[in-house]
C-alpha cells in the first residue's frame, strides 16, 4: 500500500488526537475509515457518471429544468 501525506490544520489535528486517544485508535485508521465512508457515499454518483447514457439524460434534465419546460420547482416538491 502506498502512503500519502495529508496536511491537517493544527486545531483539527489536536481534536483528532484527543478523539483517537479516547477511542484508543490510530489516527491513520480513523482517516482511512473517513475516506472509505466518503468514497462509499459518492459511489452511486460515480457509477451513474461512468455510463454515458446517464450523463446525457442528466444533462437533458438539467437543461429542461433551466428552460422551465419540464420539472418541478423546489417549492412544489416540498408540499
Amino acid at each position: 500500500m502506498h502512503t500519502a501525506t495529508v496536511r491537517i490544520p493544527e486545531d483539527k489535528r489536536d481534536i483528532l488526537k484527543i478523539i483517537a486517544g479516547i477511542e484508543k485508535r490510530d489516527i491513520g485508521k480513523i482517516l482511512t475509515d473517513l475516506i472509505d465512508e466518503y468514497i462509499e457515499s459518492h459511489r452511486e454518483t460515480l457509477d451513474l457518471l461512468s455510463k454515458p447514457e446517464w450523463v446525457e439524460i442528466i444533462g437533458q434534465g438539467k437543461e429542461e429544468v433551466s428552460k422551465g419546460t419540464k420539472g418541478k420547482g423546489l417549492h412544489e416538491l416540498e408540499n
